[in-house]
């Protein structure tokens, strides 16, 4: 666990440093919530690495700048881009996206932005987009620990509170399963990047 009173890119930087100092050899794919230059501070020490923007976290940044009488129509809408089967059917979508809500523009320029960032998950079938489309795994995670810190209060030390997060992740771990259709993508991983796979787990 690491320790910061702020998060940005220069703080993940010396935490991906570290977990590969670590022995954390390669990274294939790296789903981020948009934190900015996030993505640059992975692909500073992995640079092989896919890094997906997280699609819930795009979805909710774009919701922000409806009102609510317009929030589900927007969001089905928006759907129809990160569900296309390919790419190019989901920049269409997007084009379409402009033209229906000319008001919005600004949203449709948020995706734009971040597009690179968005269409790596159309390059795999379903099953695995739907593991690597969102952080909500993690996020579910720091709700609980939340809970547990605010339960508690306020902390005489930082030590106290990390034994606090560290008996608290004890008790996450005897909940945790595997993830719907992890074997599916670890086979297409696999062939996809067995190379790189073999290189990271070899020995010495």
């Amino acid at each position: 666990m690491w320790v910061s009173a702020t998060e940005g890119a220069k703080f993940w930087l010396s935490v991906l440093t570290s977990l590969k100092n670590r022995g954390l050899r390669d990274v294939l794919i790296l789903s981020t919530d948009g934190l900015k230059g996030f993505p640059e501070a992975i692909e500073a020490v992995y640079p092989q690495a896919m890094v997906q923007t997280c699609i819930v976290h795009l979805l909710r940044a774009s919701l922000n700048f409806a009102n609510w009488k317009e929030r589900n129509t927007m969001a089905a809408d928006l759907k129809t881009v990160y569900r296309a089967a390919t790419a190019e059917a989901a920049e269409a979508a997007l084009a379409e996206f402009r033209k229906k809500w000319p008001k919005h523009q600004v949203v449709a320029d948020v995706w734009q932005r971040n597009w690179a960032r968005v269409v790596p998950f159309f390059e795999f079938p379903e099953e695995i987009r739907r593991i690597i489309y969102t952080t909500n795994a993690i996020e579910s995670l720091h709700m609980t620990l939340r809970k547990a810190t605010k339960n508690r209060g306020s902390f005489p030390s930082e030590e106290a509170a990390l034994k606090l997060l560290y008996l608290a992740l004890q008790n996450i771990e005897k909940k945790w399963h595997t993830v719907q259709n992890w074997r599916e993508a670890l086979r297409q991983f696999t062939i996809r990047w067995g190379d790189r796979i073999e290189a990271a787990t070899r020995v010495g």
